[in-house]
């Protein structure tokens, strides 16, 4: 399964947020209006929670808090929603109410709709955080770049999914931040009903000043289910995971040169969560792989050993739609499609300056010195 050519679209600066989400919505509205047709997910279960009484007021909880903490963000969510001619609900049903339906009413694939695998690493030799976006397949070829440039001078770069904000993947800024996210799916029990959502708070991360502003930020928001934020400082050669769980809670984490996987369970806040299969198998699997070089870390996010649960994944419900290496000594961001052990790079961006400027690379040689990373040769 392969799926269309990541595109990227400039944008700003505009008159308000919600002229920039109205264009943004206008440019990929068949994108937005493709995904949430055939998300099996979101239209048999989804939608149908969201329209029974029983979730009014639930919808109404989530809009008032949401829009009254972020009103920027929410106006920008309308305006992508009117731009690309899809109702609001729809276009944020997924995130916003998956955590709410009970399980059991809900089928298998319902349970892994977004996994994600990260490996960090800062040593005196490199300092890399590497991840792989894992999403329901569903999303193949519903998803592109939006570089954003605010009217206070700040420009943003997030890989966002159709009809969403950016971005619930990754993300970088002119202020030298950086950060990718992985779910962490709580037990029912400690998710608060008229929470924020995480997308408004990863939205927020994208602007950003400072390492304390982001974590600021972070323990700001009253989530409705938590998160894991890696946090990357490119100017203090520094990553953080940072874990959050609903009623305000936080631990933050500082990686070292001893490498740290994380896939989609909580490692160090302690908090009750789902037992998932999946997670556990890749979390064993990383433990098993070396982590010490470049070379490595793309083999480990490429490895397909455990069919069941493989750490790169190709389907039938879950596949991984992109490799993003984020290299603080190189100053780049570079993200590789299909398996990252073999290289197909689509983009590498710049971080030395303000701009994020898409580098004029020579793709192809690009790709042969991944493809010999891979495979052992040193660059």
């Amino acid at each position: 399964m392969e799926g269309k050519l990541l595109e990227m679209f400039e944008v700003g600066p505009c008159e308000d947020d919600y002229q920039l989400g109205f264009l943004i919505g206008q440019r990929f509205c068949n994108q937005i209006r493709s995904r949430l047709a055939g998300d099996l997910i979101l239209q048999k279960q989804l939608l149908p929670f969201a329209r029974t009484p029983h979730a009014q007021p639930l919808l109404k909880a989530l809009s008032e808090t949401n829009q009254k903490k972020f009103p920027r963000y929410w106006a920008e969510l309308l305006g992508t929603a009117d731009g690309s001619g899809v109702p609001v609900l729809d276009s944020t049903s997924e995130r916003r109410y998956s955590p709410f339906i009970s399980k059991t009413t809900m089928n298998s694939n319902a349970d892994t709709t977004d996994d994600c695998s990260d490996v960090l690493i800062v040593s005196d030799s490199m300092v890399v955080a590497a991840h792989n976006e894992d999403a329901n397949v569903s999303l193949v070829g519903h998803t592109y770049l939006i570089k954003g440039k605010l009217s206070n001078g700040l420009s943003f770069i997030a890989y966002t999914y159709a009809g969403e904000l950016p971005s619930c993947a990754f993300g970088l800024n002119s202020q030298g931040l950086a950060f990718t996210l992985n779910s962490v799916p709580p037990v029912e029990d400690e998710i608060v009903p008229a929470g924020i959502g995480r997308n408004f708070v990863s939205r927020d991360l994208l602007e950003a000043t400072s390492t304390a502003d982001a974590l600021a930020r972070i323990r700001s928001s009253e989530v409705s289910v938590g998160h894991s934020y890696n946090l990357i400082d490119i100017q203090k050669r520094m990553i953080l995971n940072v874990e959050t769980a609903s009623r305000s809670r936080v631990s933050v984490h500082e990686v070292g040169a001893t490498p740290f996987f994380h896939a989609n369970m909580y490692l160090h806040l302690q908090v009750q969560q789902v037992h998932d299969e999946n997670s556990i198998s890749r979390q064993k699997r990383a433990a098993f792989l070396p982590q010490g070089s470049k070379t490595d870390v793309l083999s480990l996010l490429g490895d397909t050993e455990d069919t069941k649960y493989p750490i790169y994944m190709t389907g039938p419900t879950l596949y991984t739609l992109c490799t993003t290496v984020i290299d603080l000594d190189e100053r780049t961001l570079t993200i590789i499609e299909g398996n990252p052990k073999y290289g197909k790079v689509s983009h590498v961006f710049s971080m030395s300056s303000n701009e994020l400027n898409l580098k004029l690379v020579n793709h192809a040689e690009l790709n042969l010195k991944l493809v010999n990373h891979a495979e052992g040769t040193h660059l």
